[in-house]
């Protein structure tokens, strides 16, 4: 069903308790604050209809990004008419992408919902990218902010759940993750819904959301009721539980956290783990898993690993880019040989990385009132990265701007000011993003990324 006629009743017909709720729970969960840009994705559909809505209610500025995933024919064409025209109600900026996303699934190799998934965000954050370049002096935060609703969050869990990805995965969709926000997570479809129709509120039908062949479908429509006819009350408890569930992955990595800060020894480029004390840490497949992930190691190597505190000196399990041998009364997690490649892909913050000549660790912090001095840690503005950045050797024709300088200047001869030796020089690494060094590491950051007094996060 279309509803395509926007009435100025919509704003008289007001939900006694949904706006409440919505800026109560943004406010609860610190979701974001006046001074934040917020971009609103927006398909057409009643669940982002309705976060337009109450945006507008509550007086937030915000613009809306719409993608077109051409897969619907004539359907397609109506949703991207259909918010262009909601754009004009509520008199805010649009921005519209066309996606090929059946040549690009094709060319990826994935399925049409992970490449429409991946389009999309890939947007978002481009054109967030993009506002924040265009606006560097703006103080506050650039979020996008998506529909998704309680009915969406227990569906993510059912699946996660049957799938088996853990602890984070039974914690369902979090209201914020990095820059993307779910200020919707408190409300139920059926509660959308109704202040859509109360509001008298217009939106469009999306014909692929009856269909079971999705999984998600499947699930929302097939065993969700099926569930909910032996349990009334599925929904309720199993929001409750989902504020639960985030609670006790807090409280896992917290757990985690204190096991590896008292098992493992950083040496040089390596990880040494005393076997008698990790042989009695409880629960031993949990914190060996954890320890092992960031090394490239698999959760059916853990069992492996964990034999290995009974065998002898010598004997060694590798994954692709270290191996964890016994030694005597240690277990070493070190790198393999081909680790001497020079380029390495860092997808998200490192917890530990080692290359040939040196190890490092990579966190997010709030800005500190005082910045170190020390050479060896390089303080960046967190809102002017983005992953994946690449760390490799640096070569000839590299160039930056040092920290202090305005002037672009080559690497080559910055190491030469610094009077390195040729073996010195040979051992210098930077840190890039986007074809831009953003640090020659253990010497200098690149002035354009330095923290500055309107920085959050470091």
């Amino acid at each position: 069903m279309v509803y395509n006629t926007f009435s100025q009743h919509s704003f008289n017909v007001i939900s006694k308790s949904l706006p409440d709720r919505f800026t109560e729970f943004v406010s609860k969960e610190r979701l974001f604050v006046s001074d934040d840009k917020l971009f609103l994705a927006v398909s057409g559909g009643v669940d982002s209809v309705v976060l337009c809505e109450l945006c507008h209610r509550a007086g937030m500025d915000f613009t809306i990004l719409h993608c077109n995933y051409q897969l619907r024919g004539p359907e397609s064409e109506r949703d991207e008419n259909f918010v262009r025209s909601l754009a004009v109600y509520y008199g805010k900026k649009l921005h519209v992408k066309r996606f090929d996303t059946k040549k690009y699934s094709e060319e990826q190799k994935v399925s049409i919902q992970v490449a429409a998934r991946e389009l999309r965000y890939q947007w978002f954050v481009e054109k967030m990218d993009e506002w924040k370049l265009a606006t560097p002096a703006h103080r506050g935060h650039c979020l996008l902010l998506t529909a998704h609703h309680a009915d969406d969050n227990a569906e993510t869990l059912l699946m996660n759940f049957f799938r088996g990805t853990g602890v984070a995965g039974i914690r369902g969709i979090l209201p914020a993750h990095s820059h993307f926000i779910r200020p919707l997570l408190f409300a139920t479809k059926l509660e959308l819904m109704r202040f859509a129709k109360d509001s008298r509120l217009s939106w469009v039908e999306d014909s692929s959301n009856l269909s079971d062949d999705y999984t998600r479908n499947y699930i929302r429509h097939q065993v969700i009721p099926a569930v909910r006819d032996v349990f009334p009350k599925f929904e309720e408890n199993l929001q409750d539980n989902l504020e639960r569930f985030r609670e006790i992955e807090l409280l896992y990595h917290q757990s985690i956290n204190y096991h590896k800060k008292r098992l493992m020894y950083v040496k040089d480029n390596e990880v040494h783990l005393p076997v008698l004390m990790l042989s009695q840490a409880k629960p031993l497949n949990t914190i060996v898993y954890e320890i092992l992930k960031d090394f490239g190691f698999s959760v059916a190597q853990t069992r492996e690993v964990i034999h290995l505190l009974d065998s002898e000196s010598g004997r060694f399990v590798e994954s692709a880019t270290h191996r964890v041998i016994r030694n005597r009364k240690w277990l070493i997690i070190a790198p393999v040989s081909s680790e001497e490649a020079e380029t390495i892909v860092l997808d998200g913050p490192v917890k530990f990385m080692a290359t040939s000549d040196f190890s490092f660790t990579m966190e997010e912090t709030d800005r500190p009132n005082e910045l170190p001095t020390d050479s060896s840690i390089a303080c960046l503005d967190r809102e002017l990265l983005k992953f994946p950045l690449i760390l490799r050797k640096w070569k000839q024709g590299d160039y930056f701007y040092p920290l202090g300088m305005k002037k672009k200047k080559k690497v080559s001869r910055f190491l030469i000011d610094l009077k390195l030796s040729k073996t010195q020089k040979e051992k210098v690494w930077v840190l890039e993003l986007n074809k831009k060094i953003v640090w020659v590491v253990g010497h200098r950051i690149d002035d354009r990324y330095k923290v500055t007094d309107s920085t959050n996060a470091v």
